[in-house]
């Protein structure tokens, strides 16, 4: 069964960091575009940041330029998501998805969600 579980999100004072973690079972990630989304509570689901399968990395959101970054580690067939300089306005649930073997999708192609995991941003 193919499934995608999240983790890493807590509750973290402004300007602190996490790192997300998206970790896949079923499928190898090295053969999939991953992407990162996030929904706060009143708002409509937002993607953050998606990873080829060929390696090539798609900002779609300027609020987390240069503070926010996607990796994959083929060798724990995970991506993560890590975020530094965190904002208040970054609240939210934060997803990951998978679509096979394709560029970077629109979000209603993919085929894979995890469950998500909640930041806070808080002091």
């Amino acid at each position: 069964q193919l499934q995608l579980v999240e983790s890493g999100g807590g509750l973290v004072q402004p300007g602190g960091s996490l790192r997300l973690s998206c970790a896949a079972s079923g499928f190898t990630v090295d053969y999939y575009s991953i992407g990162w989304f996030r929904q706060a509570p009143g708002k409509e689901r937002e993607e953050v940041l998606c990873i080829e399968n060929s390696g090539t990395i798609t900002n779609y959101a300027d609020s987390v330029k240069g503070r926010f970054t996607i990796s994959r580690d083929s060798a724990k067939n995970t991506v993560y998501l890590q975020m530094n300089s965190l904002k208040p306005e970054d609240t939210a649930v934060y997803y990951c998805a998978a679509l096979y073997g394709h560029s970077c999708p629109i979000p209603s192609l993919y085929d894979y969600w995890g469950q998500g995991t909640q930041v806070t941003v808080s002091s």
